[in-house]
This record gives structure tokens, sequence and C-alpha cells, in this order.
């Protein structure tokens, strides 16, 4: 539902879908690391090191936000703090959409981050 119905924020190595839900419940996260990533052993420390950085900005996000972070195939190659950046620039887009009101479920291009 995230994916189909979020916002979604489009970066150089992650793309971003975020949605509110109307539970109020704590920020919920989802990683979707597909095979183009690498091996299963590049996966799942790519899985890690998303888990670790969202735990990091956890305190940022809203409660009733939902997340979806899907790893781009050159994702396993970054450095933590450009890992942990690229990861926090999405999460303060949809915020700055959200205060704006222009978080509905439209046709509207993705919002790309700077490279």
């Amino acid at each position: 539902m995230v994916v189909r119905r979020g916002v979604r924020v489009v970066g150089p190595h992650f793309v971003t879908y975020l949605r509110d839900n109307s539970e109020g419940l704590p920020p919920r996260f989802g990683f979707i690391v597909a095979k183009n990533v690498g091996n299963a052993v590049r996966r799942n420390r790519m899985r890690r090191r998303l888990k670790a950085a969202c735990f990091g900005l956890l305190p940022s996000v809203h409660p009733g936000t939902d997340v979806v972070i899907r790893a781009l195939p050159a994702a396993h190659e970054l450095d933590w703090p450009v890992l942990q950046a690229e990861v926090g620039q999405a999460l303060q887009s949809f915020e700055r959409r959200k205060a704006a009101g222009t978080t509905g479920s439209g046709h509207r291009r993705p919002e790309r981050l700077p490279s």
C-alpha cells in the first residue's frame, strides 16, 4: 500500500516511499533490497545498514508514518555518512511536503534529491 499510494522520493541510491497511516502507530519501516544489489551477503548487509540508519533517524519521524526504502544497484558501495544523509534527506523531503499539504495520492512526478 505504501509503494502504490505513498509519496515517492527518488535519490541517487534509493527510492523512498512514505505514507501517513490513519492509525497513529509508531513509525514503521520496510526495506526492498533486490538481487540486482548483489549476492545474499551484500543484500543482507545493505538491509542491516538501512535498519541502522533508520533507527538513528527515528526521533525525527512522526508517529503514524510508514516508510519503505528500495535500494538501487549502486547502493551497496555507499559510505556510511552518505547513506545516512540520503535517507535523512528523503525523510525531510516528506516532512516538507506534508507541511505544504502536497502528500496526496495523485499522479505527480516524484521529487528528486540532489545527486
